[in-house]
């Protein structure tokens, strides 16, 4: 059979999403190839939420074509995912060497499709249409290890789609209306996980907290995601759980309890804001202020105060002020967040935002972004260097991705932390001393590691 190669780009959905193609294919007799120079057939995953994204994922996609026609005429091509979703048959109007274009809710199609094309059935394809069942399709994880070798971490897509609207966001447009999967199909694959060795998961929705709110409601006055935590906790073998990404709205007093109360699941929140200014949250149709968000934060260190709390912050939403920014770099002064992943504010087609008045200049969100880094990796720097010296738990999850001769290994708290260890520290709960610490990585003393264990 023919080899394919996935290309991804965007968020961890899409890196699930991926991954499920991916063991689709590889069931249905294809192999994977380690580069796109060696493939039959590329796909790209896309992303929408910035220009840039969908910028990057054309010009691979111009560029791929173009070699191809030098050297390799006969290689398949397709976009998939976000970008994918919105832009549909305008992409094979870009570039007409496109052969399949693939929206959110038709991953599940790639093999018969693929299949199709290669046999000559069909030329050109694009499927962006809605499918009812859809977030139930994908479940496949890499076939025990035929895609990336056995793994210990996991992601599960427990919904589809989003209901949140804010004003800046394509997302609702690109993935639909929130759609979740039962807590029973949920719970199964945890179970299919954990019998292959995968020891830690996490809970994948575009807002995560919104689980299941109408298909299955507050019980007992937990709300359905509360439910479900509980339901994977029950799962032998697991040793940890963790989500994202949530909303602010969703962090009632039953998710704070399910903190002090569920021992899998760890003290990691990561909890997008945005913006710390209350004008700037409004015009974002967020939903919260922000008293309300550090209320929150106040209930999860009261009840777990080793929590390690990362966000999402967009810098120079349109009308944002100077003092609005400052808003900004206070809160986070305040929170002290472990990391915060920063975004430049983009344009996005057919959004609110896009229409509004006042779009800040380029240069004036850049050097936004610039003060804000400096802020954040400062504070993040200084919570890594308070680690010295503290022993800590670690899942061992694999050769690291830097240097491949030392492993790594992943806190409670969502710190990486490189150590000297071996393949049968695989998937084991290790206790290390940290010895030194970067602003971003923290390192293990391997003479406390138990490698008895």
């Amino acid at each position: 059979m023919p080899s394919v190669y996935i290309k991804t780009y965007g968020c961890q959905m899409n890196e699930r999403d991926s991954e499920a193609v991916a063991a689709q294919l590889v069931a249905r007799g294809y192999s994977l190839a380690e580069g796109e120079e060696l493939a039959d057939v590329v796909l790209l995953n896309t992303c929408s939420v910035r220009d840039m994204a969908e910028q990057k994922a054309l010009h691979k996609m111009d560029s791929l074509i173009g070699n191809a026609r030098k050297h390799r005429p006969g290689v398949k091509f397709g976009f998939m995912g976000c970008m994918a979703q919105s832009r549909g048959s305008e992409l094979i109007d870009r570039l007409p060497d496109v052969d399949l274009v693939l929206g959110t809710q038709k991953f599940h199609r790639a093999p018969e499709y693929i299949d199709e094309i290669l046999s000559g059935r069909r030329k050109k394809i694009v499927d962006t249409e809605e499918e009812v069942g859809s977030e139930a399709t994908i479940r496949e994880h890499v076939l025990g290890g035929a895609v990336k070798g056995r793994s210990v971490t996991a992601f599960v897509s427990i919904m589809q789609g989003c209901n949140q609207y804010c004003t800046f966001c394509i997302v609702p447009y690109t993935r639909g209306k929130e759609r979740s999967r039962s807590i029973e199909d949920i719970v199964s694959e945890g179970r299919e996980l954990v019998s292959n060795g995968v020891r830690e998961i996490t809970l994948l929705g575009q807002i995560v907290t919104s689980y299941g709110r109408r298909e299955i409601g507050m019980r007992d006055g937990k709300s359905a995601f509360v439910q479900l935590i509980e339901a994977v906790h029950e799962i032998e073998g697991l040793e940890r759980i963790r989500f994202t990404s949530p909303h602010p709205k969703g962090y009632g007093d039953d998710l704070i309890a399910a903190y002090r109360q569920l021992p899998k699941l760890v003290e990691s929140a990561h909890l997008p804001v945005q913006s710390g200014s209350d004008r700037v949250l409004g015009l974002m149709h967020r939903g919260y202020t922000r008293q309300r968000y550090l209320e929150i934060i106040r209930k999860l260190l009261a009840v777990r105060p080793e929590m390690g709390i990362t966000t999402d912050i967009i810098v120079g939403f349109p009308g944002e002020t100077e003092a609005d920014f400052e808003e900004t770099l206070s809160l986070c002064r305040e929170v002290r967040f472990q990391n915060a992943f920063l975004y430049k504010y983009s344009q996005r087609k057919d959004t609110p935002a896009a229409e509004m008045p006042d779009q800040l200049p380029q240069e004036v969100i850049d050097e936004r972004h610039v003060r804000l880094s400096k802020v954040v990796d400062d504070i993040r720097a200084g919570l890594f260097e308070k680690c010295v010296g503290r022993q800590v738990e670690i899942l061992a999850e694999g050769p690291s991705r830097k240097n491949a001769a030392r492993f790594q290994g992943r806190t409670r708290c969502n710190k990486i932390v490189i150590f000297d260890g071996s393949a049968r520290h695989l998937g084991q709960l290790l206790e290390v001393r940290v010895t030194e610490a970067s602003p971003s990585t923290l390192y293990g003393d391997p003479a406390v590691i138990n490698l008895e264990a």
